[in-house]
């Protein structure tokens, strides 16, 4: 059976928000720790409300934010 897991690509990340306000569970937030680009990228700052539904990933401009299926 194939696992979902919740990735975030803070590389990627441009901090628009749009997963956060998104995200039904709250489980992501902008964070404070900045990333190469000079964004504040997100964060799970509730990873234990994840459902893995991929509304971020689908939200996301940047493809920074998903769910991931693995073997």
């Amino acid at each position: 059976m194939a696992n979902k897991v919740h990735v975030i690509d803070i590389k990627r990340c441009k901090a628009c928000g749009l997963c956060v306000d998104k995200c039904p569970k709250k489980v992501l937030a902008i964070g404070t720790q900045i990333n190469a680009q000079g964004y504040n990228y997100i964060v799970q700052e509730n990873p234990e409300n994840c459902v893995n539904c991929d509304i971020c990933g689908i939200v996301c401009p940047d493809m920074a934010v998903g769910v991931i299926i693995t073997d």
